[in-house]
């Protein structure tokens, strides 16, 4: 795993909450996403529906720092027709991340950056507009740069059969026509962040995911994306069934939780529908675990 650290001016010096937005809801087959873990395992953390899908959140991470307002992610959105929408059970026809800023006196209107793991549809589909019966994909977030890894773009320009379902051809488009798209290459910064914000790079679940982490003063805080979907997966040898590379996954998380525990750092979960926020502990047999979690993020301030 390669990490680096940002080199656009500093913004310690300036307040910075963080609160998580808890948006559209998906329904995802269990075993697919536990890999080869048997479902007598998997069935402790999550319960199936009778078609074996278990429910999963799609959290994002507000951080509002100053004047500037920096999304982590988006979500899955409602950007689904009706028949897809109930292919992957995604709750709710609203865009419930758009009702998440609301509540908060935001519109998309108001995020200045918008950081993308990657861009699978349940991360990246929420930057687009609810369905609309004959009316084409729209862009939303009409201020914000949109940074994203300069591999990950490639991969979604041009996708492996493997992955293809996973990516939205229409949001590919827009975003390459924004003018406002910033990739990332791997060991360089962004110009978007400040110089407190450092990123991960793993390739184990998708080539050039972009784990953002940014300075707290009670330890760092860290995006987990798909390389730690949820609280289930900070178990090492955890995996999905979507993951391209499940060994070198393993790798890349032993190594990111190892440096993240020895820093007092958290870790912020995309995916976990009860869990938001945790901070890492290893037991005497060396395995990962959390304590001090929490189901929602409301306002964690410097």
């Amino acid at each position: 795993m390669d990490t680096s650290q940002t080199t656009s001016p500093s913004t310690a010096s300036t307040p910075r909450t963080l609160t998580t937005l808890y948006g559209n809801t998906q329904k995802l087959d269990g075993g697919a996403m536990f890999g080869n873990a048997p479902r007598s395992l998997w069935q402790r953390w999550f319960a199936a529906d009778d078609e074996n899908r278990i429910e999963l959140g799609c959290r994002a991470l507000l951080v509002r720092d100053g004047e500037r307002n920096i999304l982590v992610e988006a979500g899955i959105g409602a950007f689904f027709s009706p028949e897809l929408k109930a292919r992957f059970g995604v709750g709710d026809s609203r865009h419930l991340l758009l009702d998440k800023l609301a509540e908060l006196g935001l519109s998309d209107a108001d995020i200045d950056v918008v950081i993308l793991t990657h861009l699978h549809f349940d991360h990246a589909g929420g930057l687009l507009a609810a369905w609309e019966d004959g009316r084409p994909a729209r862009l939303l977030f009409p201020r914000a740069r949109f940074v994203t890894g300069q591999r990950q773009w490639q991969r979604a320009c041009r996708p492996h059969a493997r992955d293809r379902a996973s990516y939205i051809p229409e949001l590919i488009e827009l975003l390459a026509a924004s003018g406002r798209l910033e990739l990332v290459d791997d060991g360089a910064g962004s110009p978007s962040l400040g110089s407190d914000w450092r990123f991960h790079v793993s390739d184990g679940h998708t080539p050039g995911q972009l784990l953002p982490e940014v300075a707290m003063p009670g330890g760092p805080v860290l995006f987990g994306g798909d390389l730690i979907p949820g609280a289930a997966w900070v178990h090492l040898p955890i995996t999905m069934g979507y993951d391209r590379c499940p060994e070198g996954l393993i790798d890349e998380k032993t190594e990111l939780l190892a440096d993240l525990l020895a820093r007092g750092g958290r870790l912020v979960f995309t995916h976990d529908p009860q869990i938001a926020i945790g901070r890492l502990e290893r037991d005497e047999k060396g395995r990962f675990g959390l304590v001090d979690s929490a189901s929602a993020v409301l306002d964690l301030a410097e």
